[in-house]
């Protein structure tokens, strides 16, 4: 009995040591500004001056690769107009270990910065074969009958395949993902936000929505059922746009947020992890504000970091 115990224990024990870090799913972050990119056509202002003179603080638009290496599998969050950029920089990032292009793309709206870069998978360019591309039924209706997307779809570039909200898609053994909709400014289509259920953690991606006191859930009960949420965090304060109405594009603010979450235990700002950002937002080029988020408690999101 003794050895039997014994064999059982060695068992588990190597059940968990197989279990390496390296093998369970994770997030890359292959961009973290908002639609305009960074730096942002037309800006010759200081917030800009340095992503000008040096390439290498130029920033890619929002977008997520959700990697399963004991799969081989990734699927991409977002078709950024960076799209070229953000595919070679997922097989550097990842040594090339898995196939160029993803094993499918999901979708948030239509808005520039989240699908214009499906363009790359057109015979223009790629020409690529049936990429599986994952949209809420308004997304998928404008891919279809507006061009040039629409070519896409009739030359086979991509296959659209349809998600209903708040209904989990199982992507593989690994990963699930739950598309929820969000309030923001649907000229084209509705706009998604996505649970991501891994073996590992559980996410949370909303890099686009108007306002928290829009939003039918509770953004503080929605974090706390998480391990990460990557949140929308286009503007920093109100007094970013003096040369335009900000009110004609309404995100929650950044100093919103914090305050929001003001109250809420270390573990759980810990959690927000803030994305999507506007060239004139401060985490985007200010050390000294960035490092005064963190201190709160609260996560900036880095191009090329892995959760």
């Amino acid at each position: 009995m003794k050895y039997v115990f014994l064999f059982f224990i060695y068992l588990v024990l190597s059940t968990l040591a197989s279990a390496q870090p390296d093998s369970l799913p994770y997030v890359l972050l292959l961009g973290v500004a908002q639609d305009g990119g960074y730096p942002h056509i037309g800006c010759k202002r200081p917030c800009c001056e340095a992503a000008w003179a040096h390439p290498a603080n130029r920033q890619n638009v929002v977008s997520l690769a959700l990697v399963s290496p004991a799969e081989r599998k990734w699927w991409l969050f977002e078709a950024t107009p960076d799209l070229n950029d953000q595919l070679h920089l997922f097989a550097t990032l990842t040594k090339g270990q898995y196939n160029f292009l993803p094993d499918g793309i999901f979708l948030t709206h239509a808005h520039i910065g989240h699908y214009t870069g499906l363009m790359e998978l057109g015979r223009e360019a790629l020409n690529a074969n049936k990429v599986p591309v994952y949209t809420l039924p308004k997304m998928k209706a404008f891919l279809e009958t507006n061009g040039p997307w629409s070519q896409l779809v009739a030359l086979q570039n991509i296959a659209i395949e349809p998600l209903i909200a708040d209904s989990v898609f199982r992507c593989s053994d690994a990963i699930q993902v739950q598309p929820f909709l969000v309030p923001h400014r649907d000229e084209y289509s509705e706009t998604a936000g996505f649970r991501i259920f891994t073996s590992a953690k559980k996410y949370l991606f909303i890099p686009d929505i108007d306002k928290w006191a829009k939003y039918e859930k509770n953004i503080i009960e929605e974090v706390k059922a998480v391990d990460i949420a990557f949140l929308d965090a286009t503007f920093y304060a109100a007094n970013e746009l003096p040369f335009r109405n900000i009110a004609e594009v309404p995100h929650p603010f950044v100093s919103e947020t914090m305050t929001l979450f003001g109250q809420e235990a270390l573990s759980e700002r810990r959690k927000v992890c803030f994305i999507h950002f506007n060239h004139t937002n401060p985490l985007m080029w200010d050390p000294v504000v960035r490092a005064e988020v963190e201190r709160k408690g609260f996560s900036v999101a880095v191009q090329g970091s892995r959760w």
